[in-house]
């Protein structure tokens, strides 16, 4: 019997993040049941719809057996490594069919959730970008889900799962990637403070020593500069779907403080994930 909604994962994930997973992976795969043609490309990927497709049920597999106690290596952890590892394994795995790769999608995003329960909160996981814990995992499952939901969505001309109820409860996972995307050219020297606000809640600072970058869900006193930014935006900026320069063309996203000229520089250094 399918447990309900939330029941098996209270006191691992933050409330409503259970909901957020099951929701994401259901209307990929309801995307995925309009597609006349899983060998359309999808813009801004090499990938056609069926091999984004197939990556998100291979990932999904993945982060369940790591919910459920296994480590996986898989790259190096970079964003070049894993990019690499998600080739081989597209290579290895030859489905490419609409409704098998929704039923995937969706079967294996629920055993990620049944793998949380009677596993402890605080357990240290090791994943595809480094050690984290099951609420964390959680995180990244359904950020990796909406990036790749976004892109089947455009493909298929049809709207996007991404809102900002959802963006919010991305942000465990997104602070930590933070310091393991950090671009080391871009950042070589530098010393910033940032404070960054999405609208309507949600917040992370990110401090740059000597350019090296230290991210928590705490704001640093006296901030160099404060980005404002529209949740959606964020996502999708932090993922490479958006560019910085239209966000702020169609006033997205706002930057102030001390020195807010460090503003626009900020997505310049993070390499998506």
């Amino acid at each position: 019997m399918e447990p309900k909604a939330g029941q098996e994962v209270r006191g691992v994930l933050p409330e409503g993040l259970a909901d957020a997973i099951r929701t994401t992976a259901e209307e990929i795969a309801e995307l995925l049941r309009t597609a006349p043609d899983t060998g359309a490309p999808v813009p801004g990927l090499t990938w056609t719809v069926g091999e984004v497709a197939a990556h998100l049920a291979q990932a999904n597999a993945l982060m369940a057996d790591v919910a459920d106690g296994h480590p996986h290596v898989y790259g190096d952890g970079t964003p070049q490594g894993i990019a690499a590892a998600n080739e081989e394994a597209l290579a290895a795995f030859g489905e490419r069919a609409a409704e098998p790769l929704a039923a995937m999608i969706v079967a294996q995003a629920a055993a990620c959730l049944d793998a949380v329960t009677g596993h402890p909160a605080d357990e240290t996981l090791m994943t595809p970008m480094g050690p984290m814990n099951r609420a964390v995992l959680g995180s990244y499952l359904l950020t990796h889900m909406l990036g790749h939901g976004y892109d089947l969505a455009r493909a298929l001309k049809r709207p996007h799962m991404v809102d900002a109820a959802r963006v919010r409860l991305t942000l465990p996972f997104m602070v930590r990637a933070m310091p393991r995307v950090t671009e080391a050219t871009t950042t070589a020297g530098l010393n910033a403070r940032y404070a960054v606000r999405l609208w309507g809640g949600g917040r992370f600072g990110v401090t740059f020593t000597d350019g090296t970058a230290a991210v928590g869900h705490e704001l640093p006193d006296r901030p160099d500069c404060t980005i404002s930014i529209e949740p959606v935006t964020f996502l999708l900026m932090g993922l490479g779907r958006s560019s910085p320069v239209g966000a702020m063309a169609r006033g997205r996203v706002f930057a102030w403080g001390r020195k807010p000229w460090l503003g626009p520089r900020f997505p310049a250094y993070f390499t998506a994930p």
